[in-house]
């Protein structure tokens, strides 16, 4: 699409923030009935997880996870479209020791924010709770945020199992 106009980009990131808050909000209203699992070899992203041996293990509603690794997907919203990243989160006494995400920008301006964000998001989460995790703004990169912060949530799901 051809603009002869640009919309100014406060405006374009105050919608996109708004748009992400939004479907947090939303996520949130979702119950545990309401929630599937998707069929074997259908094309929905899903989470590999691979728990340490002897590991530490409880239910999910007194907030103890099982030790181990876990990877999930998140997506998030910018102005120019949807960006995914891939994040794996190493788990032991429910705290978080290790974090690695992948980015998997499709546009130049996501790829540098979401090297930013993969710079700085070690400092903030590793050593914490995995309860307490939840980003706003990683060095610099806001929208990055929602798409980590929804494969946290799906990385709690699976932990707790």
């Amino acid at each position: 699409m051809i603009r002869t106009t640009a919309v100014p980009r406060p405006l374009r990131v105050t919608a996109a923030a708004a748009s992400v808050a939004g479907l947090a909000l939303l996520a949130g209203c979702a119950g545990a009935s309401d929630a599937e699992e998707p069929a074997a070899g259908a094309d929905q992203p899903s989470s590999a997880t691979t728990p340490a041996a002897g590991g530490n293990t409880g239910s999910a509603g007194g907030g103890t996870y099982t030790d181990g690794s876990y990877t999930a997907e998140g997506s998030y919203q910018t102005p120019e479209g949807p960006e995914t990243i891939t994040v794996t989160l190493t788990i032991a006494s429910d705290a978080v020791t290790d974090v690695e995400v992948v980015g998997e920008p499709t546009r130049r301006e996501s790829k540098q924010y979401q090297e930013e964000f993969i710079g700085g998001i070690d400092d903030l989460i590793v050593g914490k709770s995995l309860d307490d995790i939840e980003v706003d703004r990683v060095a610099g990169s806001s929208l990055t945020s929602g798409g980590f912060n929804a494969a946290v949530e799906e990385i709690r799901t699976d932990a707790a199992a």
